[in-house]
């Protein structure tokens, strides 16, 4: 389960996802194999983009006429460097570039992806078959997030481009989303949604440990711990699940194991909505709040969030820091965001 798993496949057009160039034939051939494959790709959740050295408005419109268009987020379609592309679409995503692969018949443009890049999964269009057999490309679950991932990512990019047409200020945008964020025990059916977010969520990650299905099995059928999912909504639709908690409870103490939230709603405000439940269900309560968190060479954001939030250092093992909540001040939640609580600690 340690090994990474590709989040986003880069396609080249021309003689990779159809036969011929099209730049000297308006009758290229799809091809397909690689229809299915795209298909299958998009049911198992690994969101998908373009890098094709092509003119844009006419590679367009072929992938319109070849009815398959709608698969493609970000596509990168003019004539600069594709390791470029690849770089654009992974800062388009916020994803690591080391979860994406990308596919070309040309051995040159792999080369330079592989040299720029030497994270990325570079593959031949001669192996595509071989794809869906590939371990990076096979989640352990496919769960109705997984289906719905490229749709919500669609959401996504309406909501940022209204963001961009917006005037006025960050706060005031959001308060025309209408979200709201819930907060609930995790139930058997999510369990497979929550192993998934450990295994894909880098940056607004704690710790970086990921929890198998079985694991969080024993969890939320044990006394000693909470396992905690939110969902997020808005007017455009649902985010589905994006976050979760893993909660250790002792007799005056609790401590956080691990939280963390999707990179998809970083910029919507709610990284600290899950820490700011936690902090006011101890205070009422009475009980401390630690919390776990591991360096890793993405969560820096993670780390930051803690302090802001009043979390304050106890201990540092080799990166391993264990932080204590200052409950003298919690904070309250922000306006723009109503928080619907399903659940007392």
């Amino acid at each position: 389960m340690d090994e990474i798993k590709v989040k986003c496949v880069v396609w080249d057009l021309d003689n990779t996802i159809w036969d011929g160039v099209l730049a000297e034939t308006d009758n290229v051939v799809l091809k397909e194999e690689v229809v299915d494959i795209i298909k299958e790709l998009d049911r198992r959740g690994i969101l998908q983009s373009i890098s094709s050295k092509n003119d844009y408005d006419v590679a367009m419109k072929k992938l319109k006429e070849l009815n398959i268009d709608q698969y493609f987020l970000y596509p990168q379609i003019h004539w600069n460097s594709k390791a470029d592309s690849v770089e654009k679409i992974a800062t388009s995503f916020n994803f690591g570039i080391d979860t994406f692969a990308f596919v070309d018949d040309q051995i040159f443009e792999r080369e330079e992806v592989k040299f720029t890049h030497p994270e990325v999964l570079c593959i031949d269009t001669a192996e595509i078959s071989n794809i869906l057999n590939m371990p990076p490309f096979m989640p352990r679950f496919v769960t109705d997030d997984s289906k719905n991932r490229r749709l919500l990512y669609m959401n996504d990019i309406r909501r940022n481009k209204i963001e961009e047409e917006f005037t006025g200020a960050k706060e005031e945008f959001l308060k025309t989303l209408g979200m709201k964020f819930t907060i609930s025990r995790a139930k058997t059916n999510d369990l497979k949604r929550v192993e998934e977010l450990t295994v894909r969520t880098h940056q607004l990650n704690s710790t970086g440990t990921i929890y198998s299905f079985e694991e969080l099995q024993d969890m939320i059928e044990s006394d000693k711990y909470e396992v905690l999912v939110a969902q997020l909504d808005d007017k455009y639709g649902s985010y589905g699940k994006i976050g979760i908690c893993v909660l250790e409870k002792d007799l005056d103490l609790w401590h956080i194991k691990i939280l963390l939230m999707s990179c998809r709603v970083m910029s919507k405000g709610v990284g600290t909505v899950m820490m700011n439940f936690l902090m006011k269900e101890a205070k009422k309560n009475n009980k401390r709040v630690l919390a776990d968190f591991v360096q890793t060479d993405r969560n820096r954001i993670m780390y930051i969030t803690y302090k802001f939030n009043g979390f304050k250092e106890v201990s540092n093992d080799s990166g391993h820091i264990v932080f204590e909540a200052d409950l003298s001040s919690v904070k309250p939640y922000s306006e723009y965001i109503v928080v619907n609580e399903e659940v007392e600690l």
